[in-house]
């Protein structure tokens, strides 16, 4: 029987602490330098949110500058791919959504690193994602906006973040739980998405909470229901489960992870130092007004998370049949 791809993970998980530290690493205390976040999204996500609150702790407490760089492009590969090909010493490490440590090697063709060959170090966040439409759709809850779609079969628009996205693979969920068919408009990060949702170009999205909040506010667009199993307390909108779609979940989280071989001494500090500071009040403030919360734990946690989320994404990716790029 072929194993589960939580059990792979969980094994990758524990052979982190066999993986012998190499001399660069044994002869200095880490940090003795700048550590790096990659990004593989642009400035002003959800994700670029994260990143700079939790560098900005960690600069604090780890004695050394904890700096964030944005590298996106290529459906988030580009950052990636920098990430598993660098140095496995604990100083470039990826800050990455929900596709790169999943999904992408089921989307692209030409892929240079494998999700499943990052180390992972630690859960940070996550955040429903949430049913976001124009002001200009004539929908105000979840059936409204089925029963519109289904009116007009293949003439609403919704965006995305680009192929194989959060929002591109829980729409495709989306279509497949209520038969209705959207066309797709892939756009580069979550902020463009947004700008046409409000300027009325396209129709929908499936954003995150904290990133579409406060244009909810100011009524430049609309949210219809939340993707997490329970109601959120910074707005009161039914679940996409109580909206007639029951089981249905999709959140936005967020991870730390290193190059294949991190050593298992960094690792264990990096995971101490984010812990830490995801349990600090004034980060949890900081993050309460993101709306995102904070999922602290042990890095055999984060890669039990992302194999339980490797293994829905990747049913939708077969049954929808998306095509390789």
């Amino acid at each position: 029987m072929r194993p589960s791809l939580v059990a792979l993970f969980a094994l990758v998980s524990a052979g982190v602490a066999t993986v012998a530290i190499s001399p660069a690493v044994g002869q200095e205390d880490y940090p003795a330098r700048i550590v790096k976040f990659v990004l593989p999204v642009a400035a002003g996500s959800a994700t670029d949110a994260v990143a700079r609150v939790i560098a900005n702790k960690l600069t604090k407490t780890m004695g050394q500058p904890v700096v964030v760089e944005n590298m996106p492009g290529a459906g988030l590969n580009l950052g990636s791919a920098h990430v598993a090909r660098a140095e496995p010493d604990g100083y470039t490490l990826l800050l990455a959504p929900m596709p790169p440590l999943t999904v992408n090697h089921l989307l692209y063709r030409d892929l240079q690193y494998q999700p499943s060959q990052f180390v992972p170090i630690a859960m940070l966040v996550q955040v429903p994602n949430t049913l976001i439409v124009s002001n200009v759709t004539p929908a105000n809850s979840v059936q409204e906006f089925i029963a519109y779609a289904k009116s007009q079969p293949g003439k609403l628009t919704y965006g995305s973040q680009g192929l194989g996205s959060s929002a591109h693979l829980t729409t495709r969920l989306f279509e497949s739980r209520t038969g209705i068919t959207m066309t797709h408009v892939p756009y580069r990060g979550e902020v463009p998405v947004l700008n046409d949702i409000v300027a009325g170009h396209i129709n929908a999205f499936f954003g995150t909470l904290s990133t579409a909040l406060p244009l909810y506010k100011a009524k430049k667009l609309k949210l219809l229901a939340v993707g997490g199993t329970e109601r959120t307390p910074a707005v009161d909108l039914p679940t996409l489960a109580e909206s007639g779609l029951p089981g249905f979940r999709s959140t936005s989280w967020y991870a730390l992870v290193g190059p294949p071989g991190t050593p298992a001494a960094v690792v264990r500090k990096v995971n101490s130092e984010v812990t830490a500071a995801l349990k600090d009040d004034e980060v949890r403030a900081t993050l309460d007004k993101l709306t995102l919360e904070p999922i602290p734990g042990s890095p055999d946690d984060a890669a039990k998370f992302i194999a339980r989320e490797t293994e829905q994404w990747t049913k939708v990716i077969k049954d929808a049949g998306i095509p390789v790029q």
